[in-house]
């Protein structure tokens, strides 16, 4: 594992001192996030910190591509050139938006193509696990169709998580870093082969947003934009799918977790998938367009019972570690009654978020934004916040680009 632990430092570390040089270089292109109608910071901020991301992925990679742990990762197919090229342009995608806002359809098609570009080098997944049935092998007809499917998944589900300052890059730092466990452990056991990229592009990406988060956690000084957020979310479906894709055979806890491969991408990122399903229904019951910006996320839900920005960061930073411990425990141990833990630890953070508010005063930063309308829970009705928030002068705590 040592090998794989230094390129996620070299990511951390590369991810961290681009960002410096990303920071002063967003002021002098426009890559600014400059408060507006529809905005809660408060003062104008660098984005499309992905940049800086980007520039780190290529460095661990040459790095990596030094190491002999890795010889059959570059050799043994293009697959490495489909993560770097499906990247690029999913951070030009991200980045054109962040600069200049595109349409929806616009951006969904530069995911389509950065989709495509994966599934042409070689990047997509092999089998799919039908519940409550078996395995079935994916026909060369419906491959691109997954590959698309689950690119445009991931990426978006990401992309709308990113409303608080640290939230997504945390988010997926625990869940990349859980899927690394995971992967790792199937090459362990051989069920897993040493040419298969996922691993090191989950421990990549884990590092990338550990470098990202000093600049990043509230108040931020920069925030990831969606140049940040697809190409993190690219990166997350590239390895769940030749992690997930290429594994037939049974493991991971037999008795809970036979459909261990499809599920357990899926649990690991349950905030921001969870989150997205709600916003679909939402905004299918009200006919609105899927694209169309709200502020019923599930981080905006915290706030209004009455959590401080960070403390809601730190609640679903904690339940997806807790739902990642829920599916590793039992891959790691063999036995499915693992589970029990991280069930408890569940309940308990499901107490604490709905009941901690109305019992204990928070601390100066966990204070709701000034000229927030509060909630009492267990109201009739919910108050939404208000559209315009007057800042803290310590700095901004949220920022809404999804």
């Amino acid at each position: 594992m040592l090998p794989y632990l230094a390129v996620g430092a070299v990511a951390a570390v590369a991810t961290y001192l681009l960002t410096f040089v990303w920071r002063k270089l967003a002021w002098r292109i426009g890559a600014v996030a400059v408060p507006n109608e529809r905005s809660v910071h408060t003062r104008p901020t660098p984005t499309a910190g992905g940049a800086a991301m980007f520039g780190a992925l290529l460095i661990a990679l040459a790095v990596a591509s030094r190491l002999t742990e890795f010889v059959d990762v570059f050799a043994a197919s293009s697959e490495v050139l489909g993560v770097v090229g499906a990247s690029a342009v999913m951070l030009a995608v991200g980045l054109i938006d962040d600069l200049r806002e595109v349409s929806a359809p616009a951006k969904v098609a530069g995911q389509v193509l950065a989709a495509m570009v994966l599934y042409f080098l070689g990047v997509t997944l092999f089998y799919f696990r039908v519940p409550f049935a078996d395995f079935v092998v994916l026909s060369p007809d419906l491959l691109p169709l997954f590959t698309v499917l689950w690119v445009v998944i991931i990426a978006n589900a990401v992309n709308l998580i990113d409303g608080l300052d640290g939230l997504a890059a945390g988010i997926v730092a625990i869940a990349a870093g859980a899927f690394f466990v995971y992967s790792f452990r199937l090459r362990e056991v051989g069920l897993l082969d040493s040419s298969n990229i996922g691993p090191l592009i989950a421990v990549v990406t884990a590092g990338m947003c550990l470098g990202f988060l000093p600049h990043n956690f509230s108040p931020a000084r920069v925030f990831m934009g969606d140049a940040g957020a697809l190409l993190l979310g690219l990166l997350l479906a590239a390895s769940t799918m030749v992690v997930g894709g290429r594994t037939a055979d049974q493991f991971s806890g037999q008795t809970y977790f036979f459909f261990a491969p499809v599920i357990i991408p899926f649990v690991i990122l349950g905030v921001p998938v969870l989150d997205t399903a709600f916003a679909l229904i939402r905004r299918t019951v009200r006919r609105e367009g899927f694209s169309s910006a709200d502020k019923k996320h599930l981080h905006h839900r915290l706030i209004q019972l009455g959590h401080g920005p960070r403390r809601a960061v730190v609640l679903l930073w904690l339940w997806t570690a807790v739902l990642s411990g829920f599916v590793l425990l039992p891959t790691l141990t063999g036995r499915g009654n693992a589970i029990v833990l991280p069930g408890l630890v569940a309940l308990l953070i499901g107490l604490y978020t709905v009941l901690w508010p109305g019992l204990g005063a928070p601390s100066a930063y966990d204070e709701p934004i000034a000229g927030e309308i509060p909630v009492v829970v267990g109201a009739p009705e919910m108050t939404s916040m208000v559209d315009v928030m007057i800042e803290p002068p310590a700095a901004a705590h949220l920022h809404d680009e999804s």
